[in-house]
């Protein structure tokens, strides 16, 4: 009887808390899932969109495709402690820092899709195979989405690189233990974990997560930050635009350089709650007072409405708008290394 009556009363029986990352004193983290620091309204109905897509005109198809560097991957291999950053598509890098490599959000998969046979595929390769890596010290996901987390990769890597650490958002640790990763800690956001002298913090973002129809803002989302003896780094994860990113220059200063999505934006009316589109990434960018954003999220998997020129279309518009010069913020190929 006392199950029932927790299951039917949850807000009103004390001791029938079902939700484990509960805290009172944490908006964020309600009683039966997370939310969002600022925005946390209905979203646009998702049915809706499917509609419109079938029935209103499309974007001019173009035929972009993004430039791909091809390598060994060799650039990797050297003195990792200059500082530089090599984009493998869509929001998966790895960022060399202080001798540390650090992969983020790796997505090695032909689909960004619970199913192997439906759901986003891959449109532009992988720069080289995942075996070319260099030895990854620490892995970094920001959610649960498909294109962010792809269960596949990360067993690959747990057995690759077994002594790798993987830091994920809280709801996330035991999911990734179950393919095989040994060394795992969750962390809420402004938590930080110390790996010899690189310090990473998981920072607030405005976004959601799910990976199943029961799921829904069980685990939490975020970016991460990474400070080093010399440099800092912020990758913003997956986000709409929100006051976040002036929290996060205030409280940990600003950055050399910002990981910025740029992609997944049209139609605003659907996505402007949860992806930027690159006006926002410039307004993040300035945000964040960075010296140099990098343009992510885009050019390998189609999730939204925009042709898969549009965000490196846009972004030039974006920084000439605000007078930025374009190594300011710019785009680089897939496969790319850049010191910064």
């Amino acid at each position: 009887m006392k199950s029932i009556l927790c299951l039917l009363s949850l807000s009103v029986f004390s001791g029938c808390q079902s939700f484990p990352y509960y805290d009172p004193q944490k908006p964020h983290r309600g009683n039966t899932q997370f939310y969002n620091n600022y925005e946390n309204g209905p979203r646009p109905s998702f049915w809706k969109w499917q509609w419109e897509r079938l029935t209103s005109p499309k974007e001019e198809e173009d035929i972009f495709k993004p430039d791909i560097l091809f390598s060994d991957a060799a650039a990797l291999q050297g003195d990792a402690k200059k500082p530089r950053v090599t984009w493998l598509g869509h929001a998966s890098l790895v960022v060399q820092l202080d001798g540390l490599n650090v992969l983020m959000d790796p997505v090695f998969s032909e689909r960004a899709s619970p199913f192997s046979f439906m759901g986003p595929k891959r449109q532009t390769p992988l720069p080289f195979a995942i075996e070319k890596l260099p030895a990854i010290d620490v892995v970094l996901i920001s959610h649960a989405h498909y294109d962010h987390l792809d269960l596949p990769t990360i067993r690959q890597l747990a057995r690759t690189f077994p002594k790798a650490q993987f830091l994920v958002p809280l709801g996330l640790e035991k999911k990734i233990r179950a393919e095989g990763a040994k060394d795992v800690a969750e962390l809420d956001w402004w938590e930080q974990k110390n790996i010899h002298s690189v310090q990473i913090t998981f920072t607030p973002a405005q976004h959601w997560s799910q990976r199943s129809l029961w799921d829904r803002n069980q685990s939490l989302w975020g970016g991460w930050h990474l400070k080093g003896s010399e440099k800092t780094v912020l990758f913003a994860g997956d986000t709409g635009y929100s006051k976040d990113f002036d929290d996060i220059y205030k409280k940990l200063g600003p950055v050399d350089l910002g990981l910025i999505p740029i992609g997944a934006y049209k139609p605003r009316w659907f996505m402007k709650q949860q992806h930027v589109d690159p006006a926002e990434a410039v307004q993040i960018h300035l945000d964040l007072h960075s010296k140099k954003s990098i343009g992510v999220h885009w050019g390998t998997f189609l999730l939204a409405d925009e042709t898969m020129g549009s965000p490196p279309r846009d972004l030039k518009l974006a920084v000439e708008a605000k007078k930025l010069s374009p190594q300011e913020f710019q785009i680089i190929r897939i496969g790319e290394t850049v010191e910064f």
